[in-house]
């Protein structure tokens, strides 16, 4: 899996400009729903349902709990992406992750100040996290998906004795490759990490 957080969360309305439903919101639906209430409490039909309910939220849980250690490891690196964000693309993080990921920057920076760096000489009491804190292996390998077709996709060598070669997508297929040469597909939704 690769380090850099895929934060667009890809939902399965593709290219929909329907507002898609949060997980959230889509167990509390599911919760609700009218055909649930009307059948009997024994019935099969029930208990198929709670148990989808429970394995959509332990996937969602883990889901975060991935989101929230990625944040974790690299938080100076996902603050100063959003910093630098452009005004009109979205946010990668949610209101709660980004708050999160502030407080984790203060409480990291806090916690230095009062057990080491205080210690130390004048010159030495300021850390600088972005350069401290170890970026993102964006050259780590992923298994993708592809979703619409991509044509000369340049892949860059590994070693100097190779050259760089073009290949395509086909939609449908499925890829090992560098995390690097596909992240704008990813941003995109052409392409979905597996």
């Amino acid at each position: 899996m690769t380090e850099e957080l895929d934060l667009l969360g890809q939902d399965s309305d593709g290219d929909s400009e329907e507002v898609v439903l949060t997980p959230a919101e889509l167990i509390d639906r599911l919760e609700q729903e009218e055909n649930l209430r009307r059948a009997k409490k024994g019935d099969l039909k029930v208990s198929i349902h709670q148990m989808e309910m429970e394995r959509i939220r332990f996937v969602l849980s883990s889901y975060l709990r991935c989101r929230l250690m990625k944040i974790e490891k690299f938080f100076p690196h996902v603050l100063e992406k959003e910093k630098t964000r452009p005004e009109g693309e979205p946010s990668s993080l949610s209101p709660e992750e980004f708050a999160f990921a502030q407080e984790y920057m203060v409480n990291t920076e806090n916690y230095l100040k009062n057990v080491a760096l205080k210690h130390m000489p004048p010159n030495l009491q300021k850390v600088d996290l972005l350069r401290a804190v170890p970026k993102p292996d964006l050259d780590s390998y992923v298994f993708l998906r592809v979703k619409e077709r991509q044509e000369n996709i340049l892949v860059e060598p590994e070693t100097d004795e190779q050259r760089d070669y073009v290949i395509d997508l086909e939609e449908g297929s499925q890829h090992l490759i560098r995390y690097k040469t596909i992240a704008p597909l990813v941003a995109s939704g052409a392409v979905q990490l597996i």
